[in-house]
């Protein structure tokens, strides 16, 4: 080939090379400067692009692998993804898939359903050994969409669209949903772990979760620098004095260190708080239980966050005020039974460090499920504020104590010698059911103390392939 041809053949590249421009500036954004390096750059499907920009380079200083995508979906779209998949199981770092695409390479035909089996295949081989991450940046649908979800953490900007079936196909079938694809609708029905403005706040959201990730199930979780919430004691001892109102999200926010709660399903259910944090510089993962009854959807964010947790050894942090699982008909038809043993089972199967502080109500099921031995908590600690029976208070004294009910001594009585007797934290304790009961104001030094005696924790499991969840 002349140095004409080989001129004009360098041009042609670089100008598909321009084609993606959004792909490469968005791996630009994700990666530390100057750090990303493109793989397999030059490659084409049918002569165009091949669907997807690959590579490597830094996020925080730390190893990662990244792919974005710039056109429809085709086996060579596949092919370059098998290998950075390939690459990340060899190297042990995580993988960030940042999803645009309107859909298939339909002329490829079942070339297609191919590429995509093989690309849901090679993501969950990797599951639970390195952190994955899914960025949706424009449409992700079908079975892309089932892709993106399988990562274990999902960011979406406002504008992007995730579905399984398009909006303007269920609408030709009469069918029509308002808000049916929008992130608006992903983050209230668990699709999406966080909705950001757009895909720059996507990107560095993305960033900031890697950063508080181990590469791989094999390495600790990175340090940072510890700074306490000022005026943190006094508003602690303030809120246990009462805790039926106190704010659980504030409370919690308050323990850990400031400013590092990134909250996860932030939109989706009610009756608790999930996330990722840091506590005394290490990463922590926490479940805060709000005050409300928890739904079956409030049961999955938790069971979910839980599970990563595990994977990749992060101690959970677990901080409870709840009346218990809803109570309802309406709950008990959409299955909140099973919802419910899906936590107990994911809490009691985990063998990262957990630690439990019961702040308010803990009763019946929900003690058993967050914070009893049956949950395996390897430390449960109690405020003097805590109740912890097997029937809320109201109910244990129509069931027990209603011959004790006269004018003379009246329910409401009856009920507060109930809660400083038989739910008190201090007969809990010596029953041998919560290792102490502890100032709110030292929370955060005990925590953070427990945390460092249990940093060696390591758990010999009965030989088997995995439990069977409830799911």
């Amino acid at each position: 080939m002349s140095a004409e041809s080989k001129m004009d053949a360098l041009t042609k590249a670089l100008g598909a090379l321009d084609q993606a421009a959004p792909a490469r500036k968005r791996l630009t954004a994700l990666f530390d400067t100057d750090s990303f390096v493109e793989l397999d750059g030059l490659a084409k499907a049918g002569g165009e692009s091949a669907g997807v920009v690959t590579g490597y380079g830094s996020i925080d200083g730390n190893p990662a692998f990244a792919f974005a995508q710039d056109g429809p979906v085709g086996k060579s779209h596949a092919g370059k993804i098998r290998k950075l998949y390939d690459l990340a199981a060899k190297t042990g770092a995580p993988v960030v898939g940042i999803y645009d695409s309107n859909g298939a390479m339909l002329r490829e035909g079942n070339d297609v359903l191919n590429a995509y089996g093989e690309m849901l295949l090679w993501q969950n081989n990797l599951s639970g050994v390195v952190p994955q991450m899914s960025v949706i940046a424009g449409t992700c649908a079908g079975c892309a969409a089932m892709i993106a979800l399988s990562a274990d953490f999902v960011i979406m900007t406002e504008k992007a669209e995730l579905f399984m079936t398009a909006p303007f196909t269920a609408k030709a079938k009469g069918e029509e949903v308002p808000g049916a694809g929008t992130a608006e609708n992903a983050a209230k029905s668990g699709m999406a772990h966080i909705v950001a403005a757009d895909e720059e706040a996507a990107i560095e959201q993305a960033r900031r979760i890697l950063s508080m990730m181990p590469i791989n199930n094999l390495s600790a979780a990175p340090i940072c620098e510890a700074v306490a919430v000022e005026g943190a004691d006094a508003a602690l001892r303030a809120a246990a004095e009462n805790i039926e109102n106190a704010d659980m999200k504030a409370l919690t926010e308050m323990i850990l260190d400031k400013d590092s709660l990134v909250e996860l399903h932030k939109d989706f259910a009610v009756g608790a708080v999930t996330g990722l944090a840091t506590m005394g510089g290490s990463t922590v993962g926490v479940v805060a239980t709000t005050g409300d009854p928890i739904c079956g959807g409030g049961c999955a964010k938790i069971a979910r966050l839980v599970s990563i947790c595990d994977a990749f050894q992060i101690p959970v942090l677990t901080f409870v005020n709840t009346q218990g699982f809803k109570a309802s008909a309406q709950a008990e038809l959409r299955g909140i039974v099973r919802e419910a043993a899906k936590v107990a089972h994911v809490y009691a199967e985990a063998t990262t460090p957990k630690i439990c502080v019961v702040m308010g109500a803990a009763y019946g099921p929900a003690y058993v499920a967050f914070a009893g031995r049956n949950a395996n908590s390897d430390v449960t600690l109690a405020w003097p504020s805590a109740q912890i029976s097997a029937l809320a208070p109201e109910t244990a004294v129509t069931m027990l104590y209603a011959d004790q009910i006269t004018a003379e001594n009246p329910r409401a009585a009856v009920e507060a010698k109930y809660k400083a007797e038989d739910a008190s934290p201090f007969k809990a304790a010596a029953d041998g059911y919560i290792e102490d009961v502890i100032d709110p104001a030292a929370t955060r030094s005990v925590v953070i103390s427990t945390l460092d005696m249990l940093e060696g924790k390591r758990v010999s499991k009965l030989p088997k392939k995995h439990g069977n969840m409830p799911l």
